[in-house]
């Protein structure tokens, strides 16, 4: 079995490529677990070079279908987890590229696997951002009507929309897992909107000062970066019949604001005696503006009842950093 991933030299993308070769194999089409005998990675760039058996890493542009082509080949039994995406911040500001790829890069991924052969299975990454509006309610949840307020939360809709089609005519099966910001990513913050959300918690580890450009009683939905990974993989792995037509899943989340993130340092800080940076108010209107659009709470409740994991306990997630990317005790 091959196995595809988009987006694999971001963050969620080398973490589930870890994940599924250490698991060995999924459910391909015969309905039982075979082994994955490859595991291609395609994005733009990669950090760190990865040279462990069985892996490949592609570097182009999913806005360029050959480098899909290229990246699935020949193979008869494949499965594709699509990450790759611009994020919101630099969405708002480059309204061409966004739709290039975000939303020409999506349909290549979906054409490409619709002329594989058999019915792959195919994993797309959406977001909470896919929701917005007046009319948004709170919680968020699966049968909220779509109204994105962000171009990066209509290219996901747009892209949830042509997963459930491309499943309804047969040409593959199709799930989409509807993300909440995940935390903690490591490194230095991006341009999404949501970075601050890492940041909050990545700086003050690294006695670092945050700077926060929202509220400080901000909420937002929130998710651990392991139970991302195990979101995928679990959606992957659900019988198609326990899926309906809709085939977008949002997953559950903390809700959580500055001021309880501020919280649960100091609780650590007094456990495993660090030293805390400090997150400081720094206000920035333009971002506070996308924030302000997007959903406060999410009603995971369907991906629950599939078998999809819930988040552990915010203090959890923390500690799960600290023990994957070695900070400071």
């Amino acid at each position: 079995m091959k196995i595809i991933i988009t987006g694999g030299g971001g963050f969620l993308g080398s973490q589930l490529a870890t994940t599924l070769l250490n698991r060995g194999e999924l459910t391909g089409p015969s309905g039982g677990q075979e082994p994955i005998d490859e595991l291609v990675l395609v994005d733009v760039r990669f950090h760190v070079a990865q040279n462990a058996p069985r892996m490949q890493q592609l570097v182009g542009d999913i806005s360029n279908r050959d480098v899909i082509d290229e990246a699935i080949g020949n193979s008869q039994n494949i499965s594709v987890f699509h990450l790759a995406s611009m994020v919101s911040g630099e969405c708002e500001e480059r309204y061409d590229d966004a739709l290039r790829v975000n939303l020409d890069g999506g349909r290549n991924v979906f054409e490409a696997a619709r002329a594989a052969p058999g019915r792959p299975r195919v994993i797309f990454a959406s977001s909470i951002a896919s929701f917005g509006g007046a009319a948004m309610p709170t919680p968020v949840s699966d049968l909220a009507k779509q109204t994105p307020q962000t171009t990066y939360g209509m290219t996901k809709a747009m892209c949830e929309l042509l997963v459930n089609d491309h499943t309804r005519k047969g040409h593959f099966d199709g799930r989409s897992a509807r993300l909440p910001t995940v935390i903690i990513r490591p490194g230095k913050p991006n341009a999404a909107a949501s970075s601050w959300a890492s940041g909050m918690f990545r700086e003050p580890l690294n006695g670092e000062t945050c700077e926060l450009p929202v509220h400080r009683d901000q909420p937002h939905p929130m998710t651990g970066f392991r139970t991302v990974v195990d979101s995928f993989i679990a959606l992957h792995e659900v019988p198609e019949e326990r899926l309906g037509d809709d085939r977008a899943y949002g997953l559950p989340a903390h809700r959580v604001t500055p001021t309880l993130a501020e919280q649960v340092l100091r609780e650590l800080t007094e456990e495993k005696n660090l030293a805390l940076g400090q997150i400081a108010d720094a206000f920035d209107p333009r971002i506070q503006s996308i924030v302000d659009t997007w959903p406060t709470a999410a009603d995971g409740a369907r991906a629950v009842a599939l078998g999809l994991p819930e988040p552990p306990p915010l203090k959890q997630i923390v500690e799960q950093y600290l023990e994957a990317f070695g900070q400071a005790e």
